[in-house]
């Protein structure tokens, strides 16, 4: 009777201790729904880095305890909202360390900041620290200051390709992988012990499209040419007195010096006119004069694509499930309110047949209405799996730094016989068909069963192919041309085809507009898909847990990533699925 009643004390008290803390949750969640106060002549302190999430997590706990991440998506809303706030009179732009190996948001978030500036008020840049994709940003200021005792870490741009062969080796294990396209590189990180004469091309392309990218936006910025650019990103990294005598930035300051340096921050003693953007997101759109009449879905597609559900990998981050996507274009479609609809894509590819299922049902949805039209809009990555969602597009539109292309396929599996055999552990496989065996962890392949995976390998390839060359209005040749598993920036891309223009959500969301008839100088309400969760239904769901950036840096940052990378296709696909996956590259 004693220990009944000592455990129902426990279990009373972690009852307790539960309701407490939704209790304290809920109250700090209506707290800040509240609109934040701004005062009169702000300015807005922005601060990007880390992952640089397209959109917020879909962790309403995670928001209200701080750790939400940055929302590139969120900041450009701010920055939308702040250009006609009048109580907005300038832009402080901070960025810490920027952790994303890609580009694409970052020429976004860089390209609202000019859009910023078109309204007549200034954005200036201190940098505690200026490596490249940190600096690239600033560049959008009307100055820049550093941190006088701060180097400035601008010398250009690397990739890094990590390879397991060796690894795969030495524990017995055999990596055994099928490829269509000689370019598709993404199994070589597990078949090759260094670089294909095609995949140390495509790097090479990658890497200096992306570098040439990064010295344009510099020289137009710093008014230099871009061979006087690439001079200097020769000398670099810089310290701080050679930075400013290279004009590269305007000034060295500490923090506290700027409001004494820059008339734009200046404020009466005593008077504390800063506000975070963090708080600013917060500010109604409608306050400042924004009020949508039309709407516009916004369909994200964020992560790897399997079948079934969307989920939350630990890993890997977002996951896109056909069965959730699928479940939310028919419910677009059956929204007559719905003027056009805008598919976000940021996504490596992954399970072929998934990226099929969600391209049928966009080809349903754009012949169901065909008035109704259907953008993409691609961010760091639209490649493989991703790509061929964005097909059944009317328009598709792409940052210049965007990874897209990818079309080609791989299959195969790792069989760990000969790992095991060094163990000391038998194994014996009975079957009941002539490839009963075809999945067999043990050993690889036989040749005839080859034989036949690259036939079915080819005819999805084939299709792949054939549905890019109708979308784009070009030849199966053409296609194939580009195609056969290189990956393309966005620039390239829209130079071989693949790619109609240039920009960020913005620009698509214009074009979906002028297709849709809405007047450009109209305002209208974007519509997300997925819709977030409730508060009640995240913390019902678990408790502050779903940050891509705690699980990066549990993961270990840039080696998280290439775990997760290369796990994927033993984790999160059905055994002997075809995948339409881009490779991975470290890029610095």
């Amino acid at each position: 009777m004693a220990v009944r009643r000592g455990i129902a004390l426990v279990l009373g008290f972690m009852g307790f201790i539960g309701m407490a803390v939704f209790v304290v949750a809920a109250a700090l969640y209506f707290l800040s729904a509240r609109g934040p106060s701004v005062p009169d002549e702000a300015t807005l302190v922005m601060r990007p880095g880390g992952e640089l999430l397209d959109t917020r997590p879909d962790d309403v706990v995670a928001q209200v305890l701080g750790n939400e991440g940055v929302s590139v998506r969120g900041m450009v809303e701010s920055l939308r909202k702040a250009k006609r706030d009048p109580r907005i009179r300038a832009v402080l732009l901070r960025p810490s360390t920027v952790q994303t190996p890609f580009w694409a948001k970052l020429q976004e978030l860089r390209g609202a900041l000019i859009d910023f500036r078109e309204s007549g008020k200034p954005v200036i840049a201190y940098l505690e620290y200026g490596g490249d994709r940190e600096y690239y940003l600033a560049t959008a200021a009307s100055q820049i200051f550093l941190l006088p005792a701060s180097p400035l870490d601008l010398s250009g741009i690397a990739s890094y390709e990590v390879f397991l062969r060796g690894a795969l080796d030495k524990i017995g294990a055999q990596p055994d992988f099928l490829q269509i396209g000689a370019y598709k590189t993404a199994p070589n990180q597990l078949t090759q012990t260094g670089l294909t004469p095609e995949h140390r091309a495509m790097s090479e392309w990658l890497n200096r499209d992306l570098y040439d990218q990064m010295v344009l936006g510099i020289a137009q910025a710093r008014r230099k040419t871009p061979g006087e650019v690439r001079a200097l990103l020769d000398e670099g990294p810089f310290p701080p007195q050679e930075a400013l005598r290279t004009g590269l930035v305007d000034g060295l300051a500490y923090l506290d010096q700027l409001d004494d340096r820059v008339a734009a921050l200046k404020a009466d003693a005593g008077e504390d006119r800063y506000i975070e953007e963090s708080a600013y997101q917060r500010v109604s759109a409608r306050s400042v004069g924004i009020r949508p009449d039309s709407r516009i879905a916004v369909l994200s597609a964020t992560g790897v694509i399997v079948s079934g559900k969307s989920v939350f990998d630990p890993l890997n981050g977002p996951v896109v499930g056909s069965d959730t996507v699928v479940d939310q274009i028919q419910q677009i479609r059956d929204d007559d309110s719905i003027r056009a609809i805008v598919v976000r894509i940021d996504s490596p590819g992954g399970s072929a047949t998934a990226s099929d299922v969600i391209w049928r049902e966009l080809m349903i949805t754009r012949d169901a209405n065909p008035r109704r039209p259907i953008v993409v809009s691609m961010s760091d990555l639209a490649a493989s799996g991703g790509y061929y969602i964005a097909t059944p597009a009317h328009v598709i539109v792409a940052e210049p730094g965007t990874l897209t292309g990818s079309i080609g396929i791989f299959g195969g599996k790792i069989a760990i016989g000969g790992t095991l055999d060094k163990l000391g552990v038998t194994t014996e496989t009975i079957t009941s068909g002539k490839n009963a065996d075809l999945g067999s962890p043990f050993e690889p392949f036989r040749p005839e069963q080859r034989v036949r995976l690259m036939a079915y390998m080819r005819g999805f390839y084939d299709d792949f192919v054939q549905k890019v060359a109708t979308s784009r209005q070009r030849s199966v040749e053409q296609v194939d041309a580009v195609a056969q598993g290189r990956v393309w920036t966005g620039q390239q891309a829209r130079q071989h085809g693949l790619v109609d223009v240039l920009g960020g959500l913005d620009t698509a969301v214009a074009i979906a507009k002028e297709r849709a008839g809405i007047p450009a100088e109209e305002d209208v309400e974007l519509v997300g898909y997925p819709p977030r969760r409730t508060f009640f239904e995240a913390l019902s769901d678990r408790f502050g847990t779903s940050s891509v950036g705690i699980w990066a840096q549990l993961a270990g940052g840039f080696d998280g990533r290439a775990l997760a990378a290369l796990t994927a296709p033993v984790r999160l696909f059905r055994r002997g699925e075809p995948l339409a996956l881009m490779p991975y590259a470290f890029v610095r």
